[in-house]
């Protein structure tokens, strides 16, 4: 579907659907937020649309239908950053702890992210998991500088600083 063949009142009604499903979604209400999506995304599909109904699938640990939302959300608009950190968040749970770093580091590329922290924050759990600990430092330290206060991130570059003395 072009968006010029899409009426302004159905980018509204999908717009409207997207957050009375994310309202689901943080009342966990996890099968209406997932109805209310796919109805989303049936009016006017969107980066975002496909993006959260892969992370609403990914707290039921359907993994591989959550990769399969965000491949799409990719597809919808490539300039999103949130489905391929997701992606590599996914991964990660899945334990392939080596496919999600492409997914990371893709999401560093991306224009339009609001949350940079994320992807460095992922890359530094990758590489303490593996014991590449001044990798790990650096990208715990570059989430913290995105997002001062980011107590994980502190967490994780206190810990693998310990390991480094």
């Amino acid at each position: 579907m072009y968006d010029d063949q899409i009426s302004p009142p159905a980018k509204y009604e999908a717009k409207e659907l997207f957050h009375e499903a994310y309202q689901a979604q943080l009342a966990q209400n996890y099968e209406t937020a997932i109805e209310l999506y796919q109805r989303s995304i049936d009016t006017y599909p969107t980066a975002e649309a496909h993006t959260f109904l892969g992370w609403v699938y990914s707290f039921q640990e359907r993994y591989d239908e959550a990769i399969a939302q965000c491949l799409e959300a990719i597809r919808v608009d490539e300039t999103l950053g949130n489905p391929y950190n997701d992606i590599g968040s996914y991964l990660l749970s899945k334990g392939d702890s080596y496919g999600c770093v492409r997914w990371f580091k893709r999401a560093l590329l991306a224009p339009r992210y609001d949350s940079y922290a994320f992807p460095h924050f992922n890359l530094g759990r990758v590489y303490e998991k593996r014991h590449r600990y001044l990798e790990a430092a650096r990208h715990y330290g570059l989430s913290i500088k995105e997002q001062p206060g980011f107590d994980q991130a502190l967490t994780g570059l206190r810990r693998v600083q310990g390991k480094l003395n």
